[in-house]
């Protein structure tokens, strides 16, 4: 503890935005928010997206919300995915700073001021840290160790970025979305920022659990292949059997998760 409050004086009280996508995850939201109102890093904002349809959950996620003025709720008039509902987070955002959580994620609570402070003092744009896996009652399944990416090559074979340890500066999404994917959305997203020299810095310290649940839309081989094949095919423009290449890569280290 005695080197994260070394680190608070050196931290300059930059607003961070926190966005979370919500569709059907009522059983870890709570959690979720409860481990970002817990960051020793104050100055953050929650815009949380509610993108269901079917509002069974909106007022519990209302309730959460109105007892805490660092929340705002949005709700999509329609579902329109986890992608397009962060493109919403982040025009309605007001920090200097982006960071993205999935609703049955949660982080470590110095994750914000650890994070923070490494991009400041070092000059970093876009940060993502190693995390662990765990399972849906929290044990522990797995751990992954962040890596550095500094040209696309390196990146098209791994999508090793966790999206709930990503912090980036805000004017680097001014342009760059995320696409209309049901997965694999995020991975687009990092390697058109790679690709237009943008790089990707590694914090080797674990701030951060993903959640693996069996119902989860990104537990499913099926979607990841259709959506794998679109980023290597569509959007970055190779040929059919490059496009496999790549896949095949892909699917090999994400059996690892």
């Amino acid at each position: 503890m005695l080197y994260f409050k070394e680190l608070h004086s050196s931290i300059i009280m930059k607003l961070v935005s926190i966005i979370i996508p919500y569709y059907k995850n009522i059983k870890f939201i709570k959690e979720t928010i409860n481990s970002i109102l817990n960051q020793t890093y104050k100055n953050f904002e929650i815009i949380i997206v509610y993108d269901d349809e079917n509002h069974a959950d909106l007022s519990t996620i209302k309730q959460v919300a109105i007892n805490q003025s660092k929340i705002k709720l949005i709700i999509n008039k329609k579902n329109i995915g986890a992608g397009l509902s962060r493109n919403i987070g982040i025009l309605n955002a007001k920090g200097d700073y982006i960071a993205f959580i999935d609703s049955d994620d949660y982080w470590n609570k110095e994750k914000l001021e650890f994070q923070l402070n490494i991009m400041l003092t070092q000059k970093k744009d876009f940060t993502h840290t190693s995390y662990e896996i765990v399972d849906e009652m929290g044990n522990f399944k797995g751990y992954r160790k962040a890596k550095n990416f500094n040209n696309l090559k390196e990146l098209l074979k791994s999508c090793d970025i966790g999206l709930s340890t990503v912090m980036i500066k805000k004017d680097l999404l001014i342009e760059n979305n995320f696409p209309n994917l049901k997965t694999k959305e995020d991975f687009v997203l990092w390697l058109i920022l790679l690709k237009k020299g943008n790089k990707i810095s590694a914090i080797d310290k674990n701030l951060s659990y993903w959640r693996k649940t069996k119902n989860s839309l990104s537990s499913s081989v099926y979607q990841k292949i259709i959506d794998g094949y679109s980023v290597y095919n569509n959007y970055m423009k190779m040929s059919f059997f490059k496009s496999i290449l790549y896949l095949l890569l892909l699917s090999i280290n994400s059996f690892r998760k």
